[in-house]
């Protein structure tokens, strides 16, 4: 129930080439509250809900639990979320023994491409890609929760 990742930003498409899998996700947020996030998703053909904890000062711990629902609960639930579903298509990429899940963003967060990885601890080496891009793990502007408030076309360069 304590999930280990971190964020990069991606220099280009590279990844795609690359993707064992790639999906549809659409999200929203029940509650977008740094201490306690909930989140709706329908990932491909399944529906899930998620509340995530607060996370730990470099942003790469958090408590996050996770339960499969149905796709009608699922999109019934993101009807009431807040504004800002995001809508996102998801890359599996194999990197070493990790896999990267690239998400390209559409909508009002067009443009804006991240790739994350699960790690088994903090520390933990891995391989970076040449597509890898800055670390932005500890931004909290590039959480999903925040990227459905303040999306990326309204960001100033």
């Amino acid at each position: 129930m304590i999930e280990i990742e971190r964020k990069f930003l991606v220099r280009s498409e590279a990844f795609k080439s690359s993707a064992v899998k790639k999906e549809r996700i659409v999200q929203g947020f029940l509650n977008t509250d740094p201490l306690r996030t909930v989140r709706v998703r329908i990932k491909g053909d399944k529906g899930y809900i998620t509340v995530k904890g607060k996370g730990n000062r470099n942003g790469t711990t958090r408590f996050e639990w996770e339960k499969e629902i149905s796709v009608k609960e699922a999109d019934a639930l993101i009807k009431l979320s807040e504004p800002g579903a995001i809508d996102k298509l998801r890359y599996y990429v194999e990197a070493g023994k990790h896999m990267f899940e690239v998400d390209e963003f559409f909508g009002d967060n067009s443009g804006l491409i991240i790739a994350e990885i699960e790690l088994g601890h903090e520390d933990e080496d891995f391989l970076k890609p040449q597509w890898l891009g800055e670390e932005v793990t500890a931004i909290t502007k590039y959480y999903n929760s925040q990227l459905s408030k303040n999306p990326f076309k309204n960001w100033k360069g």
